[in-house]
């Protein structure tokens, strides 16, 4: 899953988020079973469907977490082999989506009424689940938290389940203006190598301008060394890190047996001041990487590491 996010890693930051409204929305009441509603997706497309749709099928982790955030669980029919959060989606039929392969058979056969496509997904996909007559809707990554919101929101809208994602996103933006407040003394801008994949110490991958998780170390009064390399997932040099000198590492690679023993190991990362200062530390990359709701748990995870004297 993580070789895939690289692939696809330069959709994160060319392709529009669908925002807090949607565009395009025509709405239209049918006798009983709900309404008609046609928007514009990701790729640009119309897309026509009945809601609240009974039955998903979710082709990205993203998408199988917003919906069970907004309360359409149980709706969930199918959902991609890399959905295993929360718990309870894990015991939802697998459609595959392995190195981007999908089982589109056993998709079709759960007769969804909505097939809830992602940015790890390609335009070809989604034409080949179309040929097969069924409705797919691809959502696009949000860039911020606005982006985030619509997306939210529009979960809600196409599951039935407004009213839940008007309150989650409530809760969300309120913590986000707590903790605004709470960084809005914070003068010092601590610098950060956020590591996403180090298969080759000597060139490892981090995160640069563009990506969630730029916005987010910024939003938590961080500054992003990535940043000032270039767009998207970017592969560095340990002498460019080792330059850089930076006052936190945080390890999303930890899947790969990195640690903070290991990258004190590597030659010449022992002076860093990270290193000397105990500030390597392991991070969870789905509060990074998956735009959903947990991403607001990524930020202040981010700010605590980043600015712990805001909590003293």
């Amino acid at each position: 899953m993580k070789s895939a996010r690289i692939l696809f890693s330069s959709l994160l930051f060319v392709l529009l988020v669908v925002g807090c409204s949607t565009p395009g929305l025509n709405v239209t009441p049918t006798a009983s079973t709900g309404e008609i509603v046609t928007m514009t997706d990701g790729l640009v497309r119309q897309v026509s469907l009945q809601v609240p749709a009974l039955r998903i099928v979710s082709l990205a982790p993203s998408n199988t977490e917003l919906l069970y955030e907004v309360g359409a669980g149980t709706q969930v029919v199918g959902r991609d082999s890399f959905s295993n959060y929360p718990v309870e989606a894990t015991r939802v039929q697998d459609i595959g989506g392995s190195m981007g392969q999908y089982d589109y058979e056993a998709i079709a056969a759960l007769e969804p009424d909505l097939v809830l496509a992602a940015e790890i997904n390609t335009p070809e996909q989604v034409r080949s689940l179309e040929n097969l007559g069924l409705t797919v809707y691809y959502l696009s990554n949000p860039i911020d938290f606005d982006g985030l919101y619509g997306n939210i929101s529009l979960v809600g809208k196409l599951s039935g389940h407004d009213q839940e994602s008007t309150e989650l996103v409530s809760a969300l933006s309120g913590r986000v203006q707590e903790l605004e407040m709470k960084l809005a003394g914070v003068t010092t801008r601590p610098s950060v190598y956020y590591e996403l994949d180090a298969t080759n110490p000597a060139l490892p991958y981090t995160i640069g301008t563009g990506t969630f998780g730029d916005y987010l170390i910024t939003r938590a009064g961080g500054l992003n060394l990535g940043g000032l390399i270039g767009p998207g997932w970017v592969q560095v040099s340990a002498e460019e890190v080792l330059q850089k000198n930076p006052d936190l590492i945080l390890l999303g690679d930890v899947y790969l047996g990195v640690n903070p023993e290991t990258v004190a190991a590597r030659p010449g990362w022992g002076v860093l001041d990270a290193v000397k200062n105990g500030k390597v530390i392991p991070f969870n990359d789905d509060l990074m990487s998956r735009p959903t709701a947990r991403l607001i748990d990524g930020l202040e995870a981010l700010a605590a590491l980043i600015h712990p004297e805001i909590y003293q």
